[in-house]
């Protein structure tokens, strides 16, 4: 087990720093997902469990389980961990605890208790290294109300950190994505293009703090408001870019949807490291899985598409309906495909 105290040992001062984390990685934070297509091949005999109580399963495809434990009551349940993202122990924690924090908003729902879940290289990376990584977990999960007790830890090859997250949310004020109806707006709650970003870091060591600070930063606010606004379909965007979870909710809900290129956010740089060739396979198989579904206008550059196929870690909520105070990205239609404009 590994216990998780109010206060984690600090390291030297620069010890942090001083190793490069994404050095240890085949790919970084979300990135590293199994493609979409592949994954649901291995999950398709597991569709379709019995359950009266089972509100949201894998059917939907949706960020988190959900299951019924009183008529007023839900408790959803989510795990997510990945490779170092940042070099920085301290901040691959914060991104990796607000990443699967954000399962639980992007359901509508409170995160209520989370527990540790580590693979470390042993007589390789210090432990002291892993201590910071779990202080900056710990530091995110505070500042959501969410207490992280314990958790699993094991020696693995491959620095590898994240949470087991359990929630709560009303049964009636699920966000899901089998609920989206066209028609409606869609809105997104964080710019896009932080892969490209977190690639070029991998392979140059540049720090993009506004990356770091995007992705470190809670979609709690952003859900608060989304439920407050009435909506009803909901996700988060992650390792399958902004068209790969979009195709998904379009699917699940049979509805389509056109996008406003110029109305999506980009993260300062994401242009520029895209013309410098700092695209990861798994963006690019984000691509290829969704493109026989896409639509592109004459002027949508293939450049364009990868943009939208970025694969993100710690995204923003991708929302049918309108969220004030963030951006409106495109809108749901009643034919299927995805439209970009």
């Amino acid at each position: 087990m590994i216990e998780a105290p109010t206060s984690l040992p600090q390291p030297d001062e620069g010890a942090a720093g001083a190793t490069r984390l994404t050095g240890y990685a085949h790919g970084g934070g979300c990135a590293c997902k199994i493609p979409p297509g592949e994954l649901e091949d291995v999950v398709r005999s597991l569709i379709g469990q019995p359950g009266a109580d089972v509100l949201v399963g894998l059917d939907s495809g949706d960020d988190a389980a959900a299951v019924l434990v009183h008529e007023d009551l839900a408790v959803l349940s989510t795990a997510d961990f990945f490779t170092p993202v940042v070099d920085d122990a301290f901040d691959w924690g914060r991104i990796a605890a607000a990443n699967a924090l954000s399962d639980i908003y992007a359901m509508g729902g409170r995160p209520i208790m989370a527990v540790n879940l580590v693979g470390w290289p042993r007589g390789v990376l210090p432990p002291e290294l892993m201590a910071e990584v779990l202080r900056g977990g710990l530091s995110v999960a505070a500042e959501a109300g969410c207490p992280v007790i314990g958790g699993h830890s094991i020696d693995d090859p491959e620095p590898k950190y994240g949470m087991a997250v359990t929630g709560v949310a009303p049964p009636d004020r699920l966000l899901r994505n089998d609920a989206a109806e066209p028609g409606l707006p869609i809105t997104l709650t964080k710019p896009i293009g932080v892969g490209l970003l977190n690639n070029r870091h991998k392979q140059t060591g540049e720090v993009f703090a506004e990356a770091v600070a995007t992705m470190a930063a809670l979609n709690r606010d952003a859900a608060q408001a989304a439920v407050a606004a009435g909506v009803q379909a909901a996700t988060d965007v992650t390792g399958f870019g902004l068209l790969g979870h979009l195709y998904k909710m379009c699917r699940a809900s049979t509805v389509g949807a056109v996008i406003d290129l110029t109305a999506v956010p980009l993260i300062d740089g994401a242009r520029q490291a895209l013309r410098d060739g700092f695209v990861s396979g798994g963006t690019r198989r984000n691509l290829d899985w969704v493109r026989p579904h896409l639509r592109p206008a004459s002027g949508v550059s293939e450049d364009d598409l990868l943009l939208l196929a970025d694969a993100q870690t710690s995204g923003g909520l991708l929302v049918v309906g309108e969220v004030p105070g963030y951006p409106v990205i495109g809108h749901t239609t009643a034919g299927g495909g995805i439209e970009v404009r």
